[in-house]
């Protein structure tokens, strides 16, 4: 940890003695910012590098050295991870690219830099790193161009960032609203060492408060479920902000659950499992420290704030931004209507609207006092209007005193509706968030309130079922029936089986069609004998012309059963995340739905639950306008049967879909499997 993030000695190596190259720029910023420990500029042309001495090759720098940053070309660098092993270097950090993002050339380099490393002790940092900045040791060892700056503020935010380039634009951004970082760690490819693992030594400084990662991938997920339960520990929040967002990387999925399950889907179950604040917008990114420092996550949140606005228009576009993210403004309660009685002030609806009142600040830390009486809202959510433009100090000092009243009660969020700059400066350097757009509030809030403490997954057996290497679905029942979710279904090869209970649904069995009712096999509502054995040879027939290369095993009969809902119960083994479970909208319409849920898997049975309730269209199981009620709670135990097979390394993906809920029980309809 001390050699990564305050090295004492610093070895450049392939330092430029030209000021204008890219390779000169670690050694002019070390000292532009202060570095005052021994710095190295190893370069075989040159005696002496910007008024430094230069040495030959890395063999020839006396004595120890914490940290290498090789600033040579790719087909350099094998040759001096070795040169850095053998002088026993700690910790080397990697600038050039061409490695494993470059193809299977690129791969076979990485993993040899990997095996050369490894065998010495030395952790690598890269490839493709703009290095490490640490202001309260004044290191600044990075190529990266925001170091021009003559100053940079200092703070106790640590920033982590797979992308060494959004270093200095958060940076850049962080200034103008007054943060200051501690740390700013660029891990690039993350051959060895991760961002997960990086904010874990991160949490044990006691000059970092928060850490924040940017983040294009999740690499070794245990690292940052490590860092997550040491930051909640300490109190020290992790804050997350992750692209790919886009759904087409799950094109190429095999099942219904891998369409729906895109990576950005695990992604934001992974976070919320960890206790990872995830933020969706860099607005909010930026703003959530100032919200959550200091704070632990709620227990129960209720969803909703109070929102008082001295600009109507400005009040409802918070409303309604918050209402798209699932929060609701709510009117104040009996407690806090009487604090605003007292105060002669009266709420009418969702909005305390004190246009009239304007920003005295007598008037606005009397409405955040009332409003933080309300027992049924979390966030108290101060709108302020022109005045935040024109009279900064008594737009801001009625929420700071009011923010001072309340004593941490309640978290305070503000949204100024015109660009108001000093307004901005005044909040930050209070350390109250203030936000620039009504969808960065309701984004920051939402992370907030779904904010969770991490949850330890519980201990499950694998079930003991032989799986072969190509099952179908009457393979895919025997393995769910051994997790308790039996089936009734019956299978056959030529002649329909005696004892069976018409009507009948029949499906054709192949290891090799995941949707069958799109090759025509799945047939509905067969009446009996003769007419199921027409149908099989029909259905036969029409797979093999829609799918000729497609393996027929058989077929499945099953009673025909009506649930009172629908739903796709499914598993998957994500490749950035590992194990999850899905529940959604289910039937061959699942997709078009997208109504879902995603936990980590294995999971508890409240959590399956949550689940539940979560989802939209299954509102109708809890008696909806007078419908029966479905068996929630055989289904949340389906929920957790199917997440066991977490334990089971033999299956990559699983599904049910769909699984039919009564009003006592479930049915099994259609299952499938994929072998890892």
């Amino acid at each position: 940890m001390r050699e990564l993030l305050a090295p004492r000695s610093i070895a450049l190596i392939g330092a430029s003695g030209d000021p204008a190259r890219l390779t000169a720029r670690a050694q002019l910023y070390l000292r532009k910012h202060g570095y005052t420990g021994a710095l190295y500029p190893v370069n075989p042309r040159l005696p002496e590098v910007l008024g430094e001495r230069a040495y030959a090759s890395l063999a020839d720098v006396p004595g120890e050295v914490d940290f290498a940053y090789v600033l040579l070309g790719t087909e350099q660098v094998e040759a001096q991870i070795a040169a850095i092993a053998a002088k026993r270097i700690p910790v080397a950090c990697i600038l050039a690219d061409g490695f494993a993002e470059a193809g299977e050339e690129g791969q076979a380099r990485q993993a040899r830099l990997i095996a050369t490393a490894r065998d010495a002790g030395v952790r690598l940092l890269g490839p493709n790193s703009m290095g490490i900045i640490n202001l309260a040791e004044r290191t600044a060892c990075s190529v990266n161009a925001a170091l021009e700056a003559g100053t940079i503020p200092a703070g106790r935010l640590a920033l982590v960032s797979q992308s060494g380039s959004m270093l200095g634009a958060i940076m850049s951004r962080g200034a103008a609203r007054g943060m200051g970082f501690s740390h700013l760690i660029a891990t690039g490819n993350e051959a060895d060492l991760t961002a997960g693992e990086i904010a874990a030594m991160l949490v044990d400084d006691p000059g970092v408060d928060a850490v924040m990662l940017f983040l294009e991938a999740i690499r070794e997920p245990r690292h940052y479920a490590h860092a997550a339960w040491k930051a909640h520990r300490a109190g020290k929040p992790i804050i997350a902000f992750k692209l790919g967002r886009s759904p087409y990387g799950a094109e190429l999925a095999t099942s219904h659950t891998g369409a729906l399950a895109g990576s950005d889907a695990a992604a934001e179950a992974f976070f919320r499992a960890q206790g990872i604040l995830r933020a969706t917008m860099l607005e909010s990114f930026l703003e959530l420290p100032a919200l959550v420092l200091g704070r632990k996550p709620l227990p129960r949140p209720h969803r909703a704030v109070s929102v008082m606005t001295t600009t109507g228009g400005g009040g409802a576009m918070a409303v309604d931004a918050l209402g798209v993210a699932g929060i609701e403004a709510r009117a104040p309660d009996a407690h806090a209507a009487a604090k605003l009685h007292a105060a002669d002030m009266h709420a009418h609806g969702r909005l305390l609207d004190m246009t009239l009142a304007g920003t005295k600040p007598d008037r606005v830390e009397a409405a955040i006092t009332a409003l933080a009486a309300a027992g049924d809202t979390d966030v108290i959510v101060p709108v302020i209007g022109s005045s935040a433009q024109f009279r900064p100090h008594d737009a801001v000092a009625g929420i700071v005193r009011g923010r001072d009243a309340i004593r941490g009660a309640k978290p305070l969020a503000a949204f100024l509706v015109p660009q108001a700059d000093a307004s901005l400066t005044l909040l930050a350097e209070a350390g109250i968030p203030a936000f620039r757009t009504p969808e960065s509030l309701a984004d920051a809030v939402r992370a907030f309130l779904d904010w969770r403490a991490p949850l330890a997954a519980p201990h499950v057996a694998a079930p003991e079922v032989p799986l072969p290497d190509a099952p179908d679905e009457a393979d895919a029942r025997h393995l769910f029936a051994a997790l308790g979710l039996p089936g009734d279904a019956v299978r056959f090869t030529d002649a329909p089986p005696e004892g069976l209970r018409y009507p009948v649904a029949l499906k054709i069995l192949s290891p090799d069609i995941a949707h069958k009712t799109d090759v025509g096999g799945v047939k509905l509502n067969i009446p009996d004998a003769a007419t199921l054995q027409r149908e099989a040879a029909a259905m036969r027939a029409r797979v093999q012309q829609a799918m000729p290369a497609a393996r027929i095993t058989g077929f499945l009969a099953q009673p025909m059963a009506k649930g009172l809902a629908e739903v796709i119960l499914g598993f998957r083994r994500d490749p950035e995340v590992g194990p999850i479970v899905l529940l959604g909208a289910g039937g061959v319409l699942a997709e078009l739905h997208r109504d879902v849920a995603i936990r980590l898997a294995p999971l508890h049975l409240d959590e399956a639950r949550e689940m539940i309730a979560a989802i939209r269209s299954l509102r109708i199981l809890t008696g909806w306008r007078g419908l029966p009620r479905g068996d929630v709670e055989a289904l949340a135990h389906a929920v957790v049967a199917v997440s066991r097979l977490a334990a089971l390394d033999g299956v990559r993906e699983a599904e049910i879909n769909p699984l039919m809920v009564h009003e006592h029980g479930v049915t099994v309809a259609d299952a499938w499997i994929v072998r890892a």
